[in-house]
């Protein structure tokens, strides 16, 4: 415990690669790759689109959102992670928690919701290809950041400040090198009752909704492809949906499994929890431009166009 002044602050413990703490300078060298891979790759998306007027579409303009959401993950947890596996960096107050929690949670809350807006997107642009422009404005696509903004913002507030009101008397070892809301409450010695339901809903309000609608989304994208009478235009029509299949499957899989793990895998290993937490937080980042680099043609031509030597 810290204190300072009259009042009292509780501290916690990170954790890196638990019993094998002895080789975290060699668990950092692929860590810091990943997230190299994860910020050239992210911010070079954001560039070619900003720079390239023939990416100014709806479609890119949700991609440049799932870029940000992106930066902003691996940027929330680098810290930490490196403060632990560099310099076994392990203490951290509750008051810092409860930021990095803010903006790791803020970041993945507003990721899930950019990834049901790409479902619209997709959506709309197979139904109605001519009203494509008229439905997706410019200012509706602003006001839809707008809403994922203000979502992340009613959905996170009441978790973080509701730790303001818990006790904590133990050693508060959490299971990760960075603090994750379910990880911290369970350091709790007074009732984490109204955290946990409050955590649930929090769940059900984002990706309870978010997972079924982008369903419903494809069922409807599905039906709209079958009933174009050209293979070759079915074909194309739903070449356009694979980088955010894949964008959905990186991003929703790890995050479901992870909360089981938290929720139920308690007498898991200690490095499950840390292998689906990196999994979580990495993969997408790391992924998501290499996908759209990789099948979308207008993205890879703007990137040829930035590096033309990699042709």
């Amino acid at each position: 415990m810290l204190s300072i002044g009259n009042a009292t602050s509780p501290t916690f413990f990170l954790t890196g690669v638990p019993g094998l703490e002895d080789f975290h300078i060699w668990f950092s060298i692929p860590f810091c790759c990943l997230c190299v891979i994860a910020l050239l790759g992210n911010t070079t998306v954001l560039y070619v689109v900003i720079t390239n007027s023939s990416l100014h579409e709806p479609m890119y303009y949700f991609l440049s959102m799932l870029s940000t959401t992106d930066i902003g993950i691996t940027i929330s947890s680098l810290p930490t992670t490196l403060g632990v596996l560099w310099f076994n960096a392990r203490v951290i107050s509750l008051d810092a928690c409860i930021l990095q929690m803010f903006f790791l949670h803020g970041f993945t809350l507003m990721e899930s919701s950019v990834l049901l807006a790409m479902a619209f997107d997709r959506f709309v642009a197979i139904r109605n290809p001519l009203r494509y422009a008229m439905i997706l404005t410019n200012s509706r696509i602003i006001k839809a950041g707008v809403v994922i903004f203000v979502r992340m913002l009613v959905n996170l507030m009441p978790l973080l400040l509701l730790l303001k009101r818990l006790s904590f008397c133990g050693p508060n070892v959490l299971s990760h090198s960075y603090c994750y809301h379910p990880d911290v409450i369970k350091c709790s010695c007074s009732s984490i009752k109204v955290n946990s339901i409050c955590g649930l809903v929090a769940l059900i309000l984002t990706s309870g909704i978010d997972i079924p609608c982008i369903f419903l989304s494809y069922m409807l994208i599905i039906k709209s492809i079958l009933s174009i009478a050209s293979p070759e235009e079915r074909r194309k029509a739903f070449g356009t949906c694979i980088s955010h299949i894949g964008a959905v499957a990186i991003f929703y899989i790890p995050w479901v499994i992870l909360a089981l793990v938290h929720r139920f895998g308690h007498s898991a290993p200690p490095y499950v929890h840390t292998l689906m937490s990196n999994l979580h937080f990495l993969f997408p980042p790391v992924l998501n431009p290499i996908i759209y680099s990789v099948k979308t043609k207008q993205i890879r031509k703007a990137f040829y166009q930035l590096f033309p030597n990699t042709k």
